[in-house]
């Protein structure tokens, strides 16, 4: 049934009302909401806020690196200390290496551009400072619905953004509703904030609707694929940062590793590869089980003791300044990666996510005061303008632009803006091209052996999944959708040889022959919802949806 029959049939649906109502409560959604009830509370006013995730609970689905630069919160919560957030472990060294595919070069600390330096930062798990967030949300009276994803954007008469709908549960395979179906609630707001993380579902709707990115570079991205480790003591060294770029990866290829040492010997690894890079036949995450191979990392991993104990994989919105989108429109406003404030060059993101959050949650409570409602919360992107992070950025601005001319040019430019200039750029580098233009025929390019996974180092997707704690509901339909089921095989795997089956990090596209006849076969129960295929296919063929509430990764501590 379609959702118009279903409405029809079973509607209509229970509507709540709230002054504002967040979408997605990682940290950009939740200090919004935190900062909303501060400002209420400091004013002597009530602000109802409400906030939707779609994991099992916050911090479900959140991966990052991660290391955390603390400005942004100590704005939020300047005695986050004293109220046991769990930022533990500070950075005690920086090391930057150059890899070749039998040794490394470590570049002198005093050649390093500020943007590699992570004095007073903290390495951390971010799924546990956003649990922590969430707690502190909650006791300010925030309402979290997890388990409750935002399956649509809600219209006005006149075009604003009402607020969104949760999606429907309880619709078997089929697409018919079966004996435990219960239709999806409305929440309307006065404003609504979406905080969906990298290519949110409804933030792209929301940016094509409303033309957010006339006028700006295409949004470029990046997968970043995770693991942790518990180490041998031995090679464990608490708040080491080590990062990477290099081999595995050509010359003409973004991308490079992070290594850092969190408390009890427990290590996160990591590699990221820029998704606008051009051979079909490249699987980011065969080059991240290769990387571990390197003489230099394997080290670490060596000694009899070491084990690996999550999974997890993410996009990474890294257009930076250049290709921010507009991120206020009539109702509501886009922060965090749902619109794309990360600091490729820094490998930072969360303290943008926590500072757009204030300044989205300053303007909405400015507005609500003033008795406004649906219009656009001009405020936010004018205090932006004149913020620390704006700053930040557009020293930043060209850092990803200068990898299509390769690693030793990047490099070498960005040497010269952030260390000789110290970020005063006269030139501005522009992109023309979104990510999924890049790749080239199968025909025009070599194919990439790997090598077969040991089970001790290296592994493959399915068991490197079932740790990431990976689950949907068997009896549903497929959240990712196909807008023409025969394009996969006449033209991905005709021209690109399936690509799918390869930039996908949780083996959930795989050709099949049926009948003698190839077939794309959707695994969606390994999905893991990093939304790679969403921007990878070189058809736009694949569309991500939201699936069943509380569905997907489970990550305990990425």
């Amino acid at each position: 049934m379609t959702q118009e029959e279903i409405l029809a049939q079973f509607g209509p649906r229970e509507a709540m009302e709230y002054d504002v109502v967040v979408v997605g409560g990682g940290p950009a959604g939740l200090a919004t909401a935190i900062h909303l009830k501060q400002l209420a509370q400091e004013h002597g006013k009530e602000v109802s806020v409400v906030v939707l995730e779609k994991g099992s609970e916050p911090g479900a689905h959140i991966l990052s690196g991660a290391i955390v630069d603390p400005r942004a919160l100590t704005e939020l919560i300047p005695d986050w200390k004293e109220k046991g957030a769990p930022l533990n472990q500070p950075v005690t060294e920086d090391v930057f290496l150059f890899m070749g595919e039998k040794g490394a070069t470590r570049v002198p600390n005093f050649m390093l551009p500020p943007n590699f330096g992570n004095h007073g930062n903290y390495i951390v798990s971010l799924a546990n400072v956003t649990r922590w967030l969430a707690q502190q949300a909650e006791a300010l009276g925030v309402e979290i619905f997890p388990g409750f994803p935002a399956a649509e954007v809600l219209y006005n008469e006149d075009g604003s953004v009402k607020g969104v709908a949760t999606g429907n549960m309880g619709v078997g395979k089929d697409g018919e509703p079966t004996e435990s179906f219960q239709l999806g609630m409305e929440l309307h707001a006065k404003y609504t904030v979406f905080a969906e993380g990298s290519r949110g579902h409804l933030g792209r709707q929301l940016i094509s609707r409303f033309k957010l990115d006339e006028g700006r570079d295409p949004q470029s991205y990046s997968i970043g694929i995770k693991e942790i480790w518990e180490i041998d003591p031995s090679r464990h060294t608490p708040g080491l940062a080590l990062h990477s770029a290099g081999w595995p990866l050509d010359e003409m290829t973004y991308g490079g590793s992070f290594l850092y040492h969190m408390e009890g010997n427990q290590v996160a690894i990591g590699f990221v590869v820029g998704l606008d890079y051009s051979n079909p036949y490249l699987s980011p995450f065969e080059e991240f089980q290769r990387f571990k191979t390197h003489p230099n990392i394997r080290w670490y991993f060596e000694g009899g003791t070491a084990k690996r104990l999550a999974y997890g994989a993410r996009a990474l919105t890294v257009g930076g300044l250049l290709s921010l989108p507009k991120t206020v429109f009539p109702g509501g406003a886009l922060v965090g990666c749902d619109a794309g404030y990360l600091n490729a060059s820094r490998i930072k993101g969360s303290h943008a996510a926590i500072k757009t959050g204030m300044l989205a949650a300053r303007a909405a409570y400015d507005a609500l005061q003033a008795g406004r409602q649906h219009d656009e919360l001009a405020a936010y992107p004018q205090a932006f303008e004149k913020s620390w992070l704006y700053a930040e950025l557009n020293k930043a601005r060209n850092f990803k632009q200068w990898f299509k001319k390769g690693r030793s040019v990047a490099t070498i430019m960005t040497g010269i803006e952030q260390f000789v200039l110290r970020g005063s750029i006269p030139w501005t580098i522009h992109r023309e091209r979104p990510d999924h233009t890049y790749l080239k025929p199968a025909a025009e390019c070599k194919p990439i052996v790997y090598p077969k996974p040991d089970g001790k180092l290296t592994f493959d997707r399915l068991s490197s999944v079932f740790i990431s704690n990976t689950n949907h509901g068997e009896d549903q339909p497929a959240h990712l959708t196909l807008k023409d089921p025969s394009v996969p095989v006449n033209v991905n795997l005709a021209k690109f040889a399936g690509p799918e089956a390869r930039y996908c990090p949780a083996a959930v596209y795989e050709f099949v022959e049926e009948n003698g006849q190839p077939r794309l076969q959707i695994n969606a129960q390994n999905c893991v919802h990093c939304k790679t295929c969403d921007i990878k296919d070189p058809t736009q063929n694949i569309v991500w949806v939201t699936p069943e509430g509380g569905g997907g990764p489970n990550y305990p501590n990425m």
